[in-house]
């Protein structure tokens, strides 16, 4: 087991995020029939990208805020956001779902797509700008916290989700089981003392979570189920989502 799990994080390390890990011959499979490695790659890529905050004392808000973003795609890439440029060409064009799937296999580039990660890449700025008035500790733990929930809720993605047609879904959704997810959330789950005894890490990662359901929603509603693009709208999605939960909380409670 040990051996199958660290070939899984040596997998989801080479496809979640763009850090240097060797690759061995079978760490993909390995990736796919373990969605444990999703939060724990989480862990990793959350606690570089959140790196920016621990100048939150001595930076102007707007830098570290420009840092955060910076560091979310260097640590992650941007191959997710295509899966945000496709779902916004879908959703504003008109069609069934034949045409809707269509216009997400379509290499061309809509104004829905613009639009869609414009507005990902601002939310998350934004959600950096307000994580940066924060204390630095609660502003690491609720970045770090957010990221950890997004993998989370893509591996209830995999765990829970029925892929519409062939592809990279199906790849995730037809290796696991819904009792696949007991050990992504065990692992996840001490993320959220990272602001202990406030909870906003706890809000940060139940938010992101919740964030993986607006386009798991729509995309069954829509497109008879999820997609490799789904997965990748999902995580960025999601690590809004729980940012910007992450920073109403520490405000409000």
């Amino acid at each position: 087991m040990i051996r199958r799990w660290l070939g899984a994080v040596r997998g989801a390390t080479g496809f979640l995020t763009r850090l240097p890990v060797p690759y061995r011959e079978g760490d993909w499979e390995a990736f796919r029939e373990t969605p444990v490695a999703f939060p724990i790659v989480g862990f990793v890529a959350g606690a570089i990208a959140a790196v920016p905050f621990l100048a939150a004392e001595t930076l102007s808000a707007a830098t570290v805020a420009l840092g955060y973003v910076l560091a979310v795609y260097a640590v992650t890439g941007i191959h997710h956001l295509d899966g945000v440029a496709d779902l916004g060409d879908a959703l504003v064009v008109h069609g069934d779902v034949d045409r809707r799937r269509e216009v997400l296999k379509d290499t061309t580039t809509g104004v829905g797509a613009l639009l869609a990660v414009s507005l990902t890449i601002v939310a998350l700025a934004l959600a950096g700008l307000g994580l940066a008035g924060l204390p630095v500790r609660a502003a690491v733990g609720t970045a770090l916290a957010a990221e950890v929930g997004t993998k989370l809720g893509t591996a209830a993605l995999a765990c829970f989700g029925t892929a519409g047609y062939e592809g990279m879904g199906r790849q995730f959704t037809a290796a696991v089981s819904s009792g696949s997810f007991v050990a992504p959330a065990i692992v996840a789950l001490p993320a959220i003392a990272l602001t202990w005894p406030h909870p906003a890490a706890a809000i940060a990662l139940g938010g992101a979570v919740a964030g993986i359901g607006a386009p798991w929603t729509w995309a069954n509603r829509n497109l008879g189920g999820i997609s490799g693009d789904i997965f990748g709208a999902a995580n960025e999605i999601g690590r809004v989502a729980g940012a910007h939960a992450g920073v109403i909380a520490w405000t409000l409670l």
